[in-house]
């Protein structure tokens, strides 16, 4: 399926999924002011052809009980990237995984019940992989969703 370029409707729609995932299509529709029936086939068209991937709920981290956030980056060996997002992605901890350019690898966002999970995610899990040569920590203080 040839790729087709967004539009502002297309762009309103996504603004209003982003929003609120939970929007009925007859919400998008008034909200966007287009017919039920497009905003339905605008809807499919962009998750068949991949711009939409999931729908899915945002959690607040601290209500949630996870009180401890850090990010952490990772040196990696060369060529080890394909077998070592996959066991990254096996760590329930592991919130968020970039392949990054620049002084690391990956960026993690890792989030623990309390400083002790953390340390245990850090030290017991992540430098001990194979294929991980360095890792550094930066703590949350605070953070906030913008959107």
């Amino acid at each position: 399926m040839a790729e087709q370029p967004l539009d502002d409707v297309d762009r309103k729609i996504l603004a209003e999924l982003t929003r609120d995932g939970r929007l009925s299509v007859t919400a998008v529709a008034e909200n966007v002011h287009i017919s039920r029936a497009h905003a339905y086939s605008r809807i499919a068209r962009l998750t068949g052809t991949g711009v939409l991937t999931k729908f899915t709920a945002l959690i607040d981290p601290i209500k949630a009980g996870l009180r401890s956030s850090a990010y952490v980056t990772l040196k990696v060996r060369q060529h080890s990237w394909r077998e070592l997002r996959e066991q990254l992605r096996a760590i329930p901890e592991v919130h968020h995984i970039a392949l990054v350019g620049g002084d690391f690898d990956v960026i993690l966002l890792v989030r623990a019940e309390d400083n002790v999970d953390l340390r245990r995610v850090i030290f017991d899990q992540l430098q001990s992989m194979p294929g991980v040569l360095d890792t550094q920590t930066f703590l949350v203080f605070e953070d906030m969703d913008t959107r």
